[in-house]
């Protein structure tokens, strides 16, 4: 790969009509995938490519070309279950939350415990359960945590709601928040929160091992789910 980075296309921001005009995170991976010319190729998790297009749009020109080595690796990562979106939707949530703005707090808050009470239910687990991430991320934010919890045990939400609507509404707040936080680097968290999601996604879906603790389930106190408003996602 690396003897051939000087022949590709260079990573910009955006849509590019053609490799020519440059390229996207997305399009490099569906040219070097072999598929049409696209941002939204077949070959990758829509919610994973979704915040791959976010991190490349919201990074600078130094930091986007230090995206290029990881383009490989999400090519393949695809598929229908569930708890793919799950995990892209808590690993973005509690990566963002600790850093994010007062006001940004609470709807992270609440993607976190929509994330986990979704993971629960499909792993056939009781309501309430928290991995360690969780934990030491809604600790990082109590009053937002119990606003959170008590907005949740009141709301509900379907499959079809959480996949559409609160797991692409995550990873778009966590995203937001983390350029807007008041943090030295945030394009090098951002590249970090790339590179774990796609390592979250290899691990499910190749069975390769995790780098990180979002994985490890473990109980704590009470959680609950909420369907948070739809935030777009580059079409």
């Amino acid at each position: 790969m690396d003897n051939h980075l000087e022949h590709l296309p260079i990573l910009s921001r955006g849509r590019h009509r053609n490799p020519k005009r440059g390229a996207c995170f997305m399009e490099l991976a569906s040219y070097l995938a072999g598929e049409r010319w696209s941002d939204h190729p077949a070959c990758t998790h829509p919610l994973l490519a979704a915040l791959a297009r976010l991190v490349n749009d919201n990074v600078d020109d130094e930091n986007r070309a230090a995206l290029v080595p990881l383009v490989p690796s999400i090519i393949g990562l695809t598929g229908d279950d569930l708890r793919v979106d799950a995990r892209i939707a808590l690993r973005c949530a509690t990566t963002a939350l600790p850093v994010a703005a007062a006001e940004r707090q609470l709807a992270l808050a609440v993607s976190v415990l929509a994330a986990e009470e979704m993971l629960a239910r499909l792993d056939g687990a009781p309501p309430g359960r928290l991995s360690e991430a969780s934990r030491r991320a809604l600790d990082e934010v109590p009053h937002a945590r119990e606003q959170a919890r008590r907005f949740s045990r009141a709301a509900k939400i379907t499959e079809k709601g959480f996949r559409r609507y609160a797991a692409p509404n995550a990873v778009q707040l966590a995203v937001v928040g983390i350029v807007q936080a008041c943090v030295n680097d945030p394009d090098a968290l951002l590249r970090r929160l790339l590179e774990e999601t796609i390592a979250d996604c290899a691990a499910m879906l190749r069975g390769t091992p995790p780098t990180g603790d979002t994985l490890a389930d473990l109980p704590t106190g009470p959680a609950g789910a909420a369907v948070t408003p739809e935030a777009p996602v580059r079409a």
